[in-house]
C-alpha cells in the first residue's frame, strides 16, 4: 500500500512538473495537509469524547447490562464467544458503539473481543470470529455521530439529516453480510 501511495505521490508531482503546474501541485499538497489535520482534530474529540464514555461505562458496571440485554440476540450469533463473559462484555460494548455510529470508538472494543475470541486457535481464524469482523464492519448505526460529525465540520447544515439513509444502508448491509458469513462457513464446513 506504502508503494501505490508513493507511486500517486511521484506521478502526481512528475506531471505537474512535466504540464508547469508545479505551484498548483504544491498548493493542493498543502491545502490537503491541511485538511487531513482539521479533520483529524475533530475527530479526535469525538473519538476521546466515546471512548471515555465506554470507559465510565465499563467501570460502572452498565457495560455488564448491556451484554445482559444483548446475550439473546449474541448468543444466536456467537455462541461459543457468550460463554466467556469478558468477551461477551467487548462484543456487547463494539456492538453499542457502532450502534451510536462510533466506528473509531468501537475499533479497540472489536480488536479486544477478537482478541480474546482468537485464543487457542492456532492463527486460524473462527467462523464466530469471521462474523464479528462482518459485524463490526458492516454495523447498524442507530446515532450516525462520526459522520455526523465530519459533516457537521464541514459546515453541513443539517448533519443528521441523513439518518433515515443511514439506517436503511445499515440494515442491508448487516443483513448482506449475515447471509454471506452463514453461507460460506457452512461451505467451509462441507469442504473440510
Amino acid at each position: 500500500m506504502a508503494a501505490l501511495w508513493t507511486g500517486m505521490v511521484v506521478l502526481s508531482f512528475a506531471f505537474g512538473l512535466v504540464n508547469g503546474k508545479m505551484d498548483a501541485v504544491s498548493a493542493a499538497a498543502l491545502e490537503g495537509a491541511s485538511s487531513a489535520i482539521q479533520l483529524c482534530l475533530s475527530m479526535a474529540g469525538v473519538l476521546c469524547l466515546w471512548s471515555g464514555v465506554m470507559e465510565i461505562m465499563n467501570r460502572c458496571g452498565m457495560s455488564a447490562k448491556l451484554a445482559r440485554a444483548f446475550r439473546p440476540l449474541l448468543q444466536r450469533l456467537l455462541p461459543n464467544a457468550c460463554r466467556d463473559d469478558a468477551t461477551l462484555s467487548a462484543v456487547s460494548a463494539n456492538v453499542s458503539a457502532n450502534l451510536l455510529g462510533l466506528g473509531n470508538a468501537a475499533t479497540p472494543l472489536g480488536i479486544q473481543a477478537a482478541r480474546r475470541m482468537a485464543r487457542g486457535q492456532d492463527g486460524v481464524a473462527s467462523d464466530e470470529l469471521c462474523l464479528l469482523v462482518v459485524l463490526n464492519t458492516a454495523s447498524i448505526q442507530l446515532i450516525p455521530a462520526t459522520i455526523a460529525s465530519v459533516r457537521a465540520a464541514a459546515g453541513a447544515a443539517a448533519p443528521f439529516d441523513i439518518v433515515p439513509a443511514v439506517w436503511l444502508a445499515s440494515v442491508l448491509s448487516v443483513t448482506a453480510g449475515l447471509t454471506a458469513a452463514k453461507i460460506l462457513a457452512r461451505f467451509s464446513r462441507r469442504i473440510s
